[in-house]
């Protein structure tokens, strides 16, 4: 295991959320909001209104960019997000999640919540000088983010949609070459 469970969630919903905003947009109404709640189901205050679908939409651009930063530059953008939040870590336990951190209160909103414990979630990845696992999908017609939490640091594509599409091309041209 590369990172924490925590980690490593918080990870997966942060790729989730920025790479909503690329074509087509997949976080454009509250049933869109619910299917990301699904897949990440964060705990403490929800509110399931437009206004937090907004406020996660908001958050985007900035989540693609802590992501996708080298490494001093995302250590620095961490920074920016710790110190315009109160923060108030403390260890958790619900559900099946055995004890980790919470770096703030369930009653803040939901998108402030995804920002923060990104920026907790990126602290382990700049630690451990893991940030090569975040990267532009390999397909040249996608801007989306790839998380690579393979072992052999295999994973070039956003999705199996794109490795499929590439997979093809590639066999496609080399049947093509006589």
């Amino acid at each position: 295991m590369i990172f924490t469970d925590d980690t490593t969630d918080a990870l997966r919903a942060a790729v989730w959320l920025a790479n909503s905003a690329e074509h087509p947009d997949t976080l454009e109404s509250l049933a869109d909001e619910a299917t990301f709640l699904e897949e990440f189901p964060y705990t403490g205050r929800i509110d399931r209104d437009r206004r937090e679908v907004d406020a996660l939409r908001s958050i985007r651009p900035r989540l693609r960019s802590l992501l996708l930063a080298p490494r001093d530059e995302m250590a620095s953008r961490v920074n920016e997000v710790l110190a315009e939040s109160r923060i108030v870590p403390q260890l958790v336990r619900h559900g099946d999640a055995d004890w980790h951190l919470h770096a703030v209160g369930d009653d803040r909103p939901l998108a402030e919540r995804v920002l923060i414990e990104t920026a907790m979630a990126l602290i382990d990845v700049i630690r451990q000088q893991e940030e090569s696992r975040l990267t532009v999908c390999d397909d040249e017609d996608c801007e989306a983010i790839a998380l690579d939490l393979s072992r052999n640091r295999s994973k070039r594509y956003c999705s199996p949609t794109c490795a499929n599409r590439n997979a093809v091309a590639a066999y496609r041209a080399r049947r093509a070459t006589p």
